[in-house]
C-alpha cells in the first residue's frame, strides 16, 4: 500500500501502473517515516547536522556551501510558489547543461512539492514535445542560454504554458533569479509522503517513443543509502566529479544526491571532456570519478602525458562494458580500483557492482546491499551457471513506468528485466554478455535505434534505411547505419555527411550515425521483416 501524499495534482500517482504489474520491493532495512521530503534531507537537514560551512557544490568558478545551497533553493522555492503558482504534484521540466544552478532549480522544485523531469541541451524541440506532452508539463525552467528550442515548444504546446529562464553561470541574472532575489532564505517544505513520485526519468524505448520511470522521494535516498554508501563509502572529505548528465539518474545520484547526502563535494561540468574532468580532479583534487569506458581510456592516455590523477580514491564505470585491458592498465597505473557496474533508469542507479575488495576483471561484479539478481530463461527459470539468460532484478527501488503498456514487459513475476543479456558464474560474479533488445549503448549514452532510422527515413533521399550498433573500441559501440538511396543519388562522403547532419538537426546530436553504409538492399526474411544480425555480422548480402 502506498503511504500518505501531499499532492494536490494527483496526476502522477493516478497514473502509477496497477500494483499487480510491480515488481516485488524488499525495503527491509530502509526505514524511511511516512513524510520525507527528499530535497530538505539533501539541503536543510544537512546543515543541521553541522555542514553548513562546507562545501557543497563547485562550478562555474565558485564554490557553494551546504548553508547557501539550502538558503539558495529555499528562496527558488518560494519564487515558484508565489510567482510561479506551483502546487504540489505539478510537473516540472528543467533544461541545463551540469551547473549548480541547474541542481538549486531541481532541489527548490523538489521542496515545492512538484515532479522534475530533467532534460539535457541536447535534445531537440521534437523530443522535448514528446516528454511535455507524455507527462503534462505546464512550467519549464530553463537555462537562458538554451531558451530557442524551449519556447518553441511552447508555442505549439497543448500543455507547457510558461518558459522561465534561470541564469545557468554564476552571476543570477535572469527572470527567475530576479524573481527569488528578495525572498527569505527559509522555506517550509512540501511535507511530502515517501511514496510521492519526485522525479521522472524518461528514457528512450526500442521504438524511439519515450518511458517515463517514476521515482518516490525514498528512492533517491535510498540508492545514496545503498551503493554510495556501501560500495563507496562515501565521507564529507570527498570530492566528486563525473561526465554523465544530470538528466540520467546516473548523473542525478553520482553528481548530486550522493554527495549532497554524506556532505561531500560535487564539482560540476557544462563540457565534460575528458581534459576539462582531468583540470577540475587536478584543480580540486577530486575524489570519486564517475563517466564510461571512453573516458577513462582517454585519462588512461592523458597520463603518460604527465596528467595527475593520484587524489582519485575510486573510478567508477558504469554506461557500457568496461573493458578488461583498461580495468587492468587503471589499476596498474594508479594503483586504486575501477569500479564497473550496472544500473538502469528504471532501477534509478547502479544495482550491481564490483567493490573495493571484491573485484575481478570483465565482470559487472555482485548485486549492491538490498538487491538480488539472477538469470533466467524465457520462462523466468534460473538458469545453471555460466549459461547466458536474461538478467532479472529485484530490491528497494524498481520500474513504474508512467501510464505504460511496457510495464509488462520489464517487469515479470515480481522480477525487473532489465534487457540485458548476462551470465553468473560460479564465484557470484555477473558478467554482460549483450543487450537482448535494440538498445545501442554508445560511450555511455543509450540510443534507440528505430528512432534514429525514422530521422534518416524522412529525408527524401532515402529509400529504407536499418540501424545497429557496431563494435568500436573507443566508444564501446557507435551507431551505424546501412542506407538505401533514391536513384540518382550519389554513394559519397558529401552525402554521409548530409545525411549525418541532417539527423542532428533532427534528434539529439549523440544519436546520429557515425558510420553510414550504402547498399542496394536490406536483408529480410520472407515476411519482410529487416534482418539485422546479418548487418551487424557484415553478411549484408
Amino acid at each position: 500500500m502506498l503511504g500518505p501524499t501531499a499532492h494536490i495534482d494527483t496526476f502522477t500517482r493516478d497514473n502509477l501502473p496497477p500494483f499487480n504489474q510491480w515488481p516485488e520491493f524488499d525495503l527491509d532495512g530502509f526505514d524511511y517515516p511516512d513524510y520525507l521530503n527528499a530535497a530538505v534531507e539533501l539541503t536543510d537537514r544537512m546543515v543541521e547536522k553541522g555542514f553548513g560551512v562546507r562545501t557543497a557544490l563547485i562550478g562555474n568558478g565558485r564554490r557553494r556551501s551546504y548553508r547557501e545551497l539550502s538558503e539558495w533553493t529555499s528562496q527558488l522555492a518560494h519564487a515558484l510558489v508565489s510567482n510561479y503558482g506551483i502546487k504540489p504534484g505539478n510537473r516540472i521540466l528543467i533544461r541545463s547543461a551540469n551547473n549548480p544552478a541547474m541542481v538549486a532549480c531541481w532541489l527548490a522544485a523538489t521542496k515545492a512539492g512538484a515532479v522534475v523531469v530533467n532534460t539535457m541541451p541536447m535534445l531537440r524541440p521534437g523530443e522535448l514535445t514528446k516528454i511535455i506532452d507524455k507527462a503534462e508539463i505546464s512550467l519549464a525552467l530553463c537555462d537562458t542560454r538554451l531558451m530557442n528550442d524551449m519556447i518553441a515548444c511552447a508555442k505549439d504546446s497543448k500543455f507547457l504554458k510558461q518558459v522561465i529562464g534561470f541564469d545557468g553561470t554564476a552571476s543570477h541574472d535572469a527572470e527567475l533569479d530576479r524573481a527569488a532575489l528578495d525572498k527569505p532564505h527559509h522555506f517550509r517544505a512540501v511535507a511530502t509522503g515517501r511514496d510521492d513520485v519526485a522525479l521522472l526519468g524518461f528514457t528512450s524505448g526500442t521504438t524511439g517513443v519515450p518511458k517515463a520511470t517514476m521515482h518516490f522521494h525514498r528512492d533517491l535516498l535510498l540508492i545514496a543509502d545503498t551503493y554510495a554508501k556501501e560500495v563507496l563509502g562515501v565521507t564529507p572529505d570527498d570530492v566528486f566529479v563525473g561526465s554523465p548528465p544530470l538528466a540520467f539518474t546516473f548523473g542525478l545520484g553520482g553528481l548530486a544526491i550522493f554527495p549532497l547526502r554524506f556532505g561531500a563535494a560535487a564539482t560540476l561540468l557544462e563540457s565534460a571532456t575528458p581534459p576539462n574532468m582531468i583540470e577540475i580532479i587536478e584543480t580540486y583534487k577530486a575524489t570519486i570519478s564517475f563517466t564510461a569506458p571512453t573516458a577513462y581510456r582517454a585519462m588512461l592516455k592523458a597520463m603518460d602525458e604527465g596528467a595527475d590523477l593520484s587524489s582519485l580514491r575510486v573510478a567508477v564505470s558504469a554506461g557500457e562494458t568496461l573493458p578488461g585491458p583498461v580495468f587492468e592498465e587503471w589499476i596498474t597505473k594508479t594503483g586504486t580500483p575501477i569500479l564497473d557496474g550496472i544500473g538502469a533508469t528504471e532501477m534509478l542507479h547502479i544495482f550491481i557492482s564490483n567493490r573495493f575488495d571484491d573485484l575481478m576483471p570483465s565482470s559487472t561484479g555482485k548485486p549492491v546491499r538490498g538487491y538480488t539478481a539472477r538469470v533466467v530463461d524465457d520462462e523466468m527459470h534460473e538458469v545453471p551457471h555460466g549459461t547466458v539468460g536474461s538478467l532479472a532484478v529485484r530490491g528497494p527501488t524498481g520500474c513504474r513506468y508512467m501510464a505504460d503498456d511496457r510495464q509488462t514487459e520489464y517487469v515479470r513475476d515480481g522480477w525487473n528485466l532489465t534487457g540485458d543479456a548476462f551470465y553468473r558464474d560460479e564465484d557470484g560474479f555477473f558478467h554482460f554478455a549483450a543487450r537482448s533488445d535494440d538498445i545501442i549503448v554508445t560511450a555511455g549514452y543509450n540510443v534507440a535505434g528505430p528512432e534514429v532510422e525514422a530521422a534518416l527515413l524522412s529525408h527524401p533521399d532515402i529509400v529504407e534505411c536499418a540501424v545497429v550498433g557496431k563494435p568500436d573500441s573507443e566508444r564501446g559501440q557507435i551507431v551505424e547505419a546501412y542506407v538505401v538511396l533514391i536513384d540518382g543519388t550519389e554513394r559519397n562522403e558529401a552525402t554521409i555527411n548530409r545525411l549525418q547532419d541532417y539527423v542532428k538537426s533532427l534528434i539529439a546530436p549523440y544519436k546520429y550515425p557515425r558510420s553510414v553504409k550504402f547498399i542496394d538492399s536490406l536483408p529480410k526474411t520472407q515476411t519482410g521483416k529487416v534482418q539485422r544480425f546479418r548487418l551487424r555480422t557484415g553478411e549484408t548480402l
